[in-house]
């Protein structure tokens, strides 16, 4: 029986490509991610145990607001094996992660499947899209959370408000604190958005490839003070998936064994009380050092790092949180390039969530495949140079001024086996 410090593994993982796909069903999207990650580790789908399913808009958009799993994956050949439903906002992939690692950990599986699929993009219905984001906040205390906008001088009731996601109001209102805080300017969230959009061009799966300077991210469509649009993740549909195993699950699939990764650390965490200054009980702070914690590990050990840019402050954020840079300092060190590719350690060298897309309820899972292209070496010209261990910050939801929930995962490519 697999116990609590025994490791766990991804033995395979896959993503489809990302963007605008008015013609992919959750369904299709689904067999294109599992049908990879499945010939990735070298497995049938007789191999899997139990299998977790992430998604967050079909309930509102779809009106699927039960069984999604049992539905997208039944017409792959899953049958009788458990398959449980995970919602957890933009953190939905990776708390499915958490919850597949328990069962193996508990010794009620050797193998299993995690999967995340979002259909976002509905061009004839944009007021429902826009409305889903609503429910990341609590909405039964709107004006607590409009509240909160204007208190870091925003107007969340503005005319345009109502035509975007209001999370980009709440992380703009982040993003003005945090001006205020540390002197951090508009030009640095520009030069996080300019990095992003660069490096994406390297990957082939990213919703937009094509690089951009500082100014002409600053010149971009305004938002919401101080984000124009290409600071800003877009809309995604797609999916991803992986299979986890134990060690005897690993045994069982000798394909995959000399690319599989470890998971050193996967850690969740809700957020607490705080003042909106208190960025050292940030939720993100907090989870990241359970997580170094938990893998025994530092933040100087991390070769390659995604974090949740859902907007270019929260990379901003997250780099601080993460303990890469001290706060208000991310600014000199992004001009000194030491966040991008050939830098001291590269931070969303797939390009984020920025450029590569969003797909809520499949990030998560996506942000472990770029770590994993990168830790086995896969990665052509966007490569990091000698990345052993990866990292993967997921946030999710918004809740009394900071996300709700945040996953850190830590990955490793062992050198031996």
């Amino acid at each position: 029986m697999t116990g609590v410090n025994d490791k766990l593994y991804i033995a395979g993982i896959s993503s489809t490509k990302l963007g605008k796909r008015p013609d992919a069903s959750v369904k299709q999207m689904v067999r294109e991610a599992v049908e990879a990650a499945l010939a990735d580790a070298g497995a049938s789908v007789g191999d899997i145990d139990a299998a977790w399913f992430s998604n967050t808009r079909q309930p509102m958009l779809e009106g699927q607001n039960t069984v999604r799993g049992q539905i997208a994956l039944r017409p792959l050949g899953f049958e009788s094996v458990p398959v449980v439903n995970i919602e957890n906002a933009c953190a939905s992939g990776s708390s499915a992660l958490i919850q597949a690692m328990a069962h193996l950990r508990a010794g009620m599986a050797d193998i299993a499947l995690v999967v995340g699929a979002e259909k976002m993009v509905f061009p004839d219905r944009p007021e429902a899209m826009a409305a889903a984001f609503e429910g990341g906040t609590d909405i039964h205390d709107m004006e607590a959370t409009k509240a909160f906008v204007r208190s870091l001088g925003g107007d969340a009731d503005d005319e345009s408000a109502g035509k975007r996601s209001i999370f980009m109001d709440l992380y703009a209102a982040q993003a003005r604190a945090h001006m205020d805080r540390f002197g951090t300017t508009q030009k640095d969230f520009a030069a996080v958005a300019a990095k992003n959009h660069t490096h994406a061009r390297h990957n082939p799966l990213a919703q937009y490839r094509d690089p951009m300077s500082v100014e002409e991210v600053l010149a971009d469509k305004p938002i919401a003070f101080p984000f124009t649009r290409s600071m800003c993740a877009p809309l995604s549909d797609g999916a991803a998936a992986a299979v986890v195993c134990n060690a005897a699950g690993l045994a069982r699939l000798a394909e995959a064994k000399p690319r599989a990764l470890t998971i050193r650390a996967s850690t969740l965490r809700s957020g607490v009380d705080r003042e909106t200054g208190e960025f050292e009980r940030h939720i993100g702070r907090l989870t990241a050092l359970a997580a170094y914690e938990e893998a025994g590990l530092g933040p100087e050990d991390i070769d390659c790092i995604e974090v949740h840019d859902a907007t270019a402050y929260a990379e901003v954020q997250q780099i601080e949180n993460l303990g890469l840079a001290e706060p208000g300092t991310v600014g000199a060190r992004l001009a000194e390039g030491d966040f991008a590719l050939g830098g001291r350690q590269p931070v969303n060298a797939s390009g984020g969530l920025l450029s590569k897309g969003h797909p809520v309820g499949a990030t998560g899972i996506i942000q472990l495949h770029d770590l994993a292209v990168q830790l086995r070496g896969e990665a052509g010209n966007g490569q990091v140079d000698g990345a052993r261990i990866g990292l993967a910050e997921n946030g999710g939801g918004f809740l009394r001024g900071e996300e709700a929930a945040t996953v850190v995962t830590i990955l490793e490519k062992e050198s031996a086996r």
